[in-house]
């Protein structure tokens, strides 16, 4: 099964549905509202991950419930979007950025599902490389970005932004870990769709707002729609991967 993540903007994918029945997911970490679609004859499971109305922000996002949730209902791929600010002059607003790599500045979420035994997941490939390989065939997409992922719910100073960039950041938000790593854990595909709002601040000449967000999903909703659907046509949502076996050797 495919596995949706949609963030900011991004709360329903029912276009192209031929069916979406909800069901409540009970996890060791809490209970998650999950939509079951069929498209294009395969099955879906979506979770908006800010809930509906945009409720539930950065620092309070339960990851491991929605991580635990996909993988009890069988998902074994996820793609999520995620709302970013651009370091790069090459990702410019507007563009759908895959990234490759990540740097860590968050600092007060529950990074695993392994606190009682010792796992060490490997991360050389912190993004599954089939997906991006679908993803690439989907769209018109950048290849390759490393993503830097802070705490939130404020925007980043100038200073940290200076700092991301000089460590080799090319693209920030609040979201996008821990979710891939507890993806990793849980032996699933994982990668992300970067959707670029703005400039980050002190390369924006304006101050950041929510609302350049918002703006610039709307104006790139059907892009990223059908990016996805894309995405779902051209994924084969049986095909091993790496990923599925993550766990192998990781244990001590």
């Amino acid at each position: 099964m495919i596995g949706i993540i949609g963030g900011s903007g991004v709360y329903e994918i029912t276009q192209k549905a031929d069916s979406c029945v909800k069901k409540t997911v009970k996890t060791d970490y809490g209970e998650v509202e999950v939509s079951i679609l069929e498209i294009f004859s395969k099955t879906v499971a979506f979770i908006p991950r800010h809930a509906q109305g945009h409720s539930i922000p950065p620092h309070k996002i339960n990851f491991r419930a929605n991580i635990e949730a996909l993988k009890l209902v069988g998902v074994t791929k996820i793609i999520a979007t995620n709302s970013v600010g651009s370091m790069n002059m090459e990702m410019p607003p507007g563009a759908f950025v895959i990234p490759d790599d990540f740097l860590d500045f968050s600092q007060n979420r529950v990074k695993t599902f392994f606190e009682d035994k010792v796992v060490h997941i490997d991360v050389t490939e912190p993004y599954c490389p089939n997906l991006r390989d679908v993803l690439k065939e989907s769209g018109d997409v950048i290849l390759g970005g490393t993503y830097v992922c802070t705490e939130g719910p404020r925007f980043e100073t100038p200073a940290e932004i200076k700092m991301f960039k000089m460590l080799g950041g090319d693209l920030v938000g609040m979201t996008g870990i821990p979710e891939a790593t507890l993806a990793r854990e849980k032996e699933m595909c994982y990668n992300s769709i970067c959707i670029v709002s703005n400039y980050a601040s002190g390369i924006s000449d304006q101050e950041l707002t929510i609302d350049e967000v918002f703006e610039m999903l709307s104006v790139k909703e059907v892009e990223l729609l059908e990016l996805i659907y894309n995405f779902i046509k051209n994924v084969d949502d049986l095909s091993d991967c790496s990923c599925h076996h993550a766990l192998d050797g990781a244990e001590a």
